[in-house]
């Protein structure tokens, strides 16, 4: 595992710490780090007494960060603000722990450095002041860790958020659309046979309490959008005594198979439309559904007799709706190709098992 996986988890752990906890852990990281400098000296007490103040300086500029500079000036992305006070709150720090070093610490007539450098090694002071910017800086991206990650945390919340609203608003435009066909049929069929006009309303009844009801869930079983495909072939073929060349084949080998409702029935509406069924000769409908434990697979083809047929503004909004459901809801989880011949209009949907 790199570096920079491992920086990661260790922000995970402790993004979720609450203040005081994130400084209590970086102060017990900090004094097992002295101690192990102190065991390097055998425990001498010069060593203790030397660099005892400068473990509390760095608890203090480490309390300072995270309780007042990184929520001041970070958060704020003030950055600027943020690299001036800290170089004058390291500055005053590093004179105040020299002063105290020279003055007010009794120095003994043979003092052993921090670390035994052979040439030349550097002054107490300079290891110590070393010391406490770098405990200054560790925190300081510890912070900057924390806060990148409560960014990504509130992008994806807003993300989530955008996509549930974008959803709403296309099942709205789902609804009046539907609506808008059904009531053209029943309005179509009174005039032919009042018995078939209130079967006709039954039916209408039953895709409403699936509309109202049911798609105000995020999945729902499969076998409640194939009873709403086939209330719908039902209502459109009351239409007339003749029989409709409509092919439906089902085979839910699961049949708890689980989609987003009101994900197939716009590809239906399409050949429906644009299929000149009501013609009935040299025309075709053909639904083929299958589910499998991991994947549903949807097929439908419908006979093109004028392709140059002009079409009414209201029929474009069903495909381009259910293409941009499909790529909120199945991200990477389905597969949705779109032929049109001259002849005739196939789409094949394959979408894979997945908790929405």
């Amino acid at each position: 595992m790199g570096i920079l996986p491992m920086f990661k988890y260790f922000i995970l752990f402790i993004c979720d710490m609450k203040k005081s906890i994130r400084l209590l852990f970086q102060c017990v990281i900090w004094a097992i780090m002295w101690s192990i400098l102190w065991a390097q000296q055998s425990f001498t007490t010069p060593f203790l007494v030397e660099n005892y103040y400068v473990f509390i300086f760095q608890i203090i500029l480490i309390a300072f960060l995270v309780y007042y500079a990184a929520p001041a000036f970070l958060n704020q992305k003030k950055y600027l603000q943020f690299i001036v006070i800290s170089g004058v709150v390291l500055l005053v720090a590093n004179l105040m722990m020299s002063f105290l070093s020279i003055s007010s610490i009794p120095k003994p007539r043979h003092l052993e450095p921090i670390i035994d450098f052979p040439r030349n090694p550097p002054s107490r002071i300079f290891i110590q002041s070393l010391l406490l910017i770098l405990a200054y800086i560790l925190t300081t991206i510890i912070e900057i860790g924390i806060l990148i990650q409560k960014k990504e945390e509130e992008i994806i919340v807003s993300k989530n958020e955008n996509l549930q609203t974008e959803l709403k608003l296309l099942k709205s435009q789902i609804n009046p659309h539907f609506l808008f066909n059904s009531l053209n049929n029943i309005y179509a069929l009174s005039a032919i046979d009042a018995a078939k006009t209130q079967q006709s309303i039954s039916y209408l009844s039953d895709m409403l309490r699936y509309v109202l009801y049911d798609c105000e869930k995020p999945l729902v079983p499969i076998e409640k959008e194939v009873a709403y495909i086939k209330n719908y072939i039902q209502l459109f073929s009351l239409k007339t005594t003749k029989k409709y060349p409509i092919a439906l084949n089902i085979n839910l080998i699961n049949p708890h198979f689980k989609i987003a409702p009101m994900v197939l029935i716009p590809f239906v509406e399409n050949a429906f439309k644009h299929s000149s069924i009501e013609k009935i000769k040299d025309v075709y409908i053909t639904i083929n559904l299958t589910t499998t434990d991991n994947e549903l697979t949807f097929k439908i083809e419908n006979s093109i007799l004028n392709k140059h047929a002009v079409k009414d503004e209201v029929g474009g909004i069903g495909l381009e709706n259910v293409k941009r459901r499909l790529s909120i809801l199945y991200p990477n989880k389905h597969e949705l190709n779109i032929q049109e011949f001259d002849d005739r209009f196939k789409v094949s949907l394959k979408i894979k098992h997945h908790e929405v």
